[in-house]
């Protein structure tokens, strides 16, 4: 279907910096973090976009995006829930030369944390895993963004 977002979620155990080929700073945040669906605002670089994300299902969630204009984004982040999620992105090509994984490295009450999401085609997909990726933590909602801004990592 499409705007299906498939991506499984692992903890990073190594250096994966040197592997990166971009990396972009981004400060998001919610104007709805309900369970089963989320609303949110994120600058990424010099871009803004709005995403709405439904329920989880499996590793598959419904998932919408448009890019907007700063200053909408910039408004809208003035309206949010409280907390802010200030990471930096870097993307790295898997081993497989097929997936790229998106690696987010955590900054503020969110420090230390950093986390690996690799989109895939279908559920069934397969891909290989690169020496610094560790635990699957896919299914556990502590590691959703919009989890993160009410319970931040650095009160675990």
């Amino acid at each position: 279907m499409e705007n299906t977002e498939i991506e499984r979620k692992f903890l990073v155990s190594g250096e994966f910096r040197s592997h990166a080929f971009s990396s972009t700073r981004i400060c998001q945040g919610y104007l709805s973090s309900a369970k089963g669906r989320t609303v949110r605002v994120r600058i990424a670089g010099d871009k803004a976009f709005i995403t709405i994300k439904g329920p989880v299902q499996g590793i598959s969630r419904f998932e919408w995006e448009k890019e907007i204009p700063m200053d909408d984004a910039q408004a809208l982040l003035e309206i949010c829930e409280p907390g802010v999620i200030d990471k930096t992105r870097y993307l790295v090509r898997n081993t497989d030369r097929t997936h790229v994984w998106e690696v987010d490295e955590f900054h503020g009450e969110n420090e230390g944390l950093v986390v690996a999401e690799i989109e895939l085609h279908s559920e069934e997909d397969t891909f290989d895993k690169p020496s610094w990726i560790g635990e699957e933590v896919s299914g556990d909602r502590r590691y959703y963004n919009s989890s993160l801004i009410s319970n931040p990592y650095s009160k675990w």
